[in-house]
């Protein structure tokens, strides 16, 4: 191969991967991020400690600015015009609507009950397991809203019916979420933290959106829909950068709670991660068998394993208290997220020619 045959194929590959050069080793980066994280939040303890007080109604102000980091290259690719053409390809919403409210609480609760009630019977005192299950249960009841921008571009997704896909959620979970959490754990008075929900709405979606909405509008009067992507592709390794940060800081302010209780950490972890990657398999082979185009499907499988972690941090803290077991079970659903949707993204970018 010529020299210049070979960096035309250089070219070529990296406009073709998702994740570009930085982005192919993110696995790697992610880790030594965790490492990072849970390092500097044993050494740094207070700092971490006054940057996870800069929040309003359970949402941190610092992860909001790094997931608008992340989430804005892919609100530029909104394409507001294609809006009208969703209702002629449903398949992918009706997969989400199913999977995300008929399919993941139910299963959460049951690996809940089978690995705190029979598998780990003998590890876990019978009032912790209790807490862990609702934990868990407040956790798969509520399905992710900013976190899946930053996984669909990473998977190529079409940013449109993403943005559409989520936003159907955010409209069900005002209506389902706390007669599902109710009926499961067998609470009648299930309070929804309204400012953490409808907060997390504006700040992830909203603003990045309009943000988003405005950018485009400008490079459109510029030029023409290439100078979108070239503008987007710049912006490509801020949104790993947004997310190596994000991770960061997510670990540092739970370092101590790593260091103090591994075990247990561990124990929250293994259903967690079976019941993510489950959910993810049968979003995903569903979109399979029904022929939806991998940019679609792709963004259906990572937002039936992803969680809406504010809310359900919140909804523990207000039922259980801070120092319970249901908290903790939620924070461990936002540390084991990560890791998770990169595996996800991973096997998505490499069976892309299924959908071909």
């Amino acid at each position: 191969m010529s020299a210049q045959s070979e960096i035309a194929a250089q070219k070529t590959a990296t406009v073709n991967d998702p994740l570009g050069t930085f982005g192919r080793y993110l696995t790697l980066w992610v880790t030594l991020a965790i490492i990072m994280g849970i390092s500097l939040g044993h050494f740094f303890e207070q700092g971490f400690a006054f940057l996870s007080t800069l929040e309003i109604g359970q949402v941190n102000l610092v992860v909001a600015v790094l997931i608008w980091v992340m989430i804005y290259p892919m609100m530029v690719s909104v394409d507001f015009n294609s809006l009208k053409q969703i209702g002629a390809r449903p398949k992918g919403l009706i997969i989400t609507s199913v999977t995300n409210w008929f399919v993941k609480p139910f299963t959460m609760a049951a690996l809940g009950w089978l690995f705190f009630q029979v598998f780990f019977v003998d590890w876990v005192a019978p009032s912790d397991a209790k807490e862990y299950i609702a934990g868990m249960i407040l956790l798969g009841s509520a399905p992710c809203t900013a976190m899946v921008f930053v996984w669909s571009q990473l998977t190529k997704g079409d940013a449109t019916y993403t943005l559409v896909q989520v936003s159907l959620n955010d409209v069900v979970m005002i209506l389902a979420y706390a007669p599902i959490v109710a009926f499961l754990l067998g609470i009648s008075d299930i309070i929804v933290p309204w400012e953490t929900l409808l907060l997390s709405v504006v700040l992830y979606v909203v603003i990045p959106l309009t943000a988003g909405y405005l950018t485009r509008l400008h490079l459109l009067r510029r030029g023409s829909e290439e100078e979108v992507s070239q503008f987007t592709d710049k912006l490509k390794p801020w949104t790993i950068i947004g997310l190596l940060l994000t991770v960061v800081l997510l670990f540092g302010f739970q370092g101590e709670t790593i260091l103090a209780h591994p075990i247990v950490i561990l124990l929250i972890a293994i259903p967690l991660i079976i019941q993510s990657l489950g959910v993810a398999a049968i979003a995903y082979t569903w979109a399979w068998l029904w022929r939806v185009p991998i940019e679609i499907a792709g963004p259906v499988a990572l937002i039936g394993s992803s969680n809406f972690f504010e809310l359900a941090v919140a909804v523990a803290i207000s039922l259980f208290g801070l120092d319970s077991g249901a908290a903790l079970a939620t924070v461990v659903g936002v540390l084991v997220e990560v890791p998770i949707m990169l595996l996800i993204v991973h096997l998505v970018n490499r069976t892309r020619h299924w959908f071909i």
